[in-house]
C-alpha cells in the first residue's frame, strides 16, 4: 500500500471483493421489491396496519432460530459453498411466493423459510470477508459494502413501489427469486472456494455455546449489540410504510419513497462516516446512535410528505454508526467463532427490529402512523443513551 491506509479503490481492485458485493448487491435490491410487494399485498387484502406490520415483521423474527442455530454452518462447512445453496433455497421459496392467488397463510410460511437462511448467507459472508480482505483492507472493504447494499435498498424500495404499481405484487416476487439465482452465479464465478475455518471436530452443540460465550463473555461486544438493537426503535417508519403513506394521501410509490429516504440517508452517512480519522470514529457511536432516534421526534407534528421524507433521510444519516458497531464487533471476534458470534449478533438486531414492527402495527390500529413514529423515536432516544453509556463503561482503562 506503499505506507498509505487503504482505500476503496484498493478494496475494489480485489476481484473476490467485487463478486462478493455484487452477489449481496443483487440479493439485497431484489429483497426489498418484495418487501414492499409483500407489505402492500397484506394490506389491500386486509386493511388492517395490524397485519401488515406483522408480515414486515415476520422478515425478522425466524432470526431468533437461523441466528444461533444455523449461523455456525459457515464456521463447519465452506462459506462460499453455504452461501450458494442459501441462495438456491431462497430462489425456490420466492418463485412459489409468487403464485398468483396463494394463501396469506402460505405466502407467510414460505417468508420464514426464506428469513431462517438468510442469517446464514449473511454468517457466512462476514466469516468470508477478513479472508478475502485481509489486514487494513477489511474495514473499506466493510464500509463500502455496507454502504452500497444500502444503495440496493434504496433502489429496491424504490423500484418495488414502481413495480408493484405496473406488474402487481407477483412481478416483484419473481424479480427477488431472480436475484437470488443471480447471486448465486457471482458467489460461484467469482469467489474462491475455501476450507472451514472450525476444523476442530467440536460438536454442533457446543460450537453453538462457544459462539454464545465469545459474544457475552466480552462487555465490548455485548455493548456493541446493545447499540445495535436501537435499531427496533427507529425502524418504526419502515414498520407502518402502507398505513403512513395512507395518511399521507399516497399509494404505492409513497410507500416506496417511505421506505428508501431512511435508506438513502444511511448511504450518505456512511459516505460522510468513511472521511472521518478512525480514532474520532467511535467517539461517535453513541451520539449518532441517540440522533438516528430522536429525528423521529419530527413527526409528532405530522408533517407533509416532503419534511417526512426528510426525517426519515436524517435518521438513515445517524444510523450510519452501525458500520462503527459492525466492523469493531467482526474484528473483536475470533476467526474460528466468527460466523457463529455474528449470528448470535444478527439475532439479537433482528429480534429487537421484529418486536418494534410489531409493537409499532399494533400501535397504528389506534393511534395515527405519524404519533406512532414519533412515540418510537422517543422510547429510542433512552434506549441510546442506555447502550451509548454502556459502550463507554466497557472501554479499557487508559495506562
Amino acid at each position: 500500500m506503499n505506507g498509505r491506509a487503504a482505500g476503496f479503490r484498493d478494496v475494489l481492485g480485489v476481484t473476490e471483493f467485487r463478486a462478493l458485493f455484487s452477489a449481496q448487491l443483487v440479493s439485497v435490491t431484489g429483497d426489498q421489491l418484495a418487501r414492499v410487494a409483500l407489505s402492500i399485498l397484506v394490506y389491500d387484502r386486509t386493511n388492517s396496519p395490524g397485519w401488515a406490520a406483522l408480515t414486515y415483521a415476520l422478515t425478522f423474527l425466524p432470526d431468533l432460530v437461523g441466528g444461533p442455530l444455523l449461523s455456525g454452518l459457515a464456521d463447519r462447512y465452506p462459506p462460499r459453498t453455504v452461501m450458494v445453496v442459501a441462495d438456491v433455497l431462497r430462489t425456490l421459496a420466492v418463485a412459489v411466493m409468487a403464485t398468483p392467488a396463494l394463501p396469506l397463510a402460505a405466502v407467510a410460511a414460505l417468508l420464514v423459510g426464506v428469513q431462517l437462511v438468510n442469517p446464514v448467507w449473511n454468517s457466512a459472508r462476514a466469516a468470508l470477508l477478513p479472508q478475502v480482505l485481509p489486514g487494513d483492507t477489511f474495514v473499506p472493504g466493510m464500509g463500502l459494502l455496507m454502504m452500497l447494499v444500502q444503495a440496493g435498498q434504496v433502489a429496491g424500495f424504490a423500484l418495488g413501489g414502481l413495480l408493484v404499481a405496473g406488474l402487481g405484487t407477483g412481478g416483484a416476487l419473481v424479480a427477488d427469486a431472480a436475484s437470488f439465482a443471480v447471486s448465486a452465479l457471482f458467489l460461484v464465478g467469482g469467489v474462491h472456494p475455501r476450507p472451514p475455518r472450525e476444523s476442530s471436530g467440536v460438536r454442533w452443540w457446543r460450537h453453538v455455546r462457544a459462539g454464545w460465550t465469545v459474544v457475552a463473555g466480552d462487555r465490548r461486544r455485548l455493548a456493541l449489540v446493545a447499540l445495535g438493537c436501537v435499531s427496533g426503535c427507529y425502524i418504526a417508519g419502515e414498520a407502518i410504510a402502507a398505513p403512513y403513506a395512507a395518511e399521507l394521501g399516497g399509494g404505492a410509490v409513497v410507500v416506496g419513497l417511505l421506505l428508501g429516504a431512511y435508506a438513502l440517508g444511511n448511504v450518505l452517512g456512511m459516505a460522510a462516516l468513511s472521511r472521518i480519522p478512525p480514532a474520532r470514529r467511535s467517539r461517535l457511536l453513541g451520539p449518532l446512535a441517540v440522533l438516528a432516534c430522536a429525528a423521529l421526534l419530527g413527526c409528532a407534528l405530522h408533517p407533509d410528505l416532503a419534511a417526512t421524507l426528510a426525517l426519515l433521510t436524517l435518521s438513515g444519516v445517524a444510523s450510519s454508526y452501525n458500520l462503527i458497531a459492525n466492523t469493531t464487533f467482526v474484528q473483536l471476534t475470533p476467526d474460528a467463532q466468527r460466523a457463529q458470534a455474528f449470528g448470535f449478533a444478527l439475532t439479537a438486531l433482528r429480534v429487537s427490529q421484529g418486536v418494534g414492527v410489531v409493537l409499532a402495527g399494533l400501535a397504528a390500529e389506534r393511534v395515527a402512523p405519524h404519533a406512532v413514529v414519533a412515540g418510537a423515536g422517543a422510547v429510542g432516544v433512552v434506549a441510546a443513551f442506555g447502550a451509548a453509556h454502556r459502550w463507554r463503561q466497557a472501554q479499557p482503562e487508559p495506562r
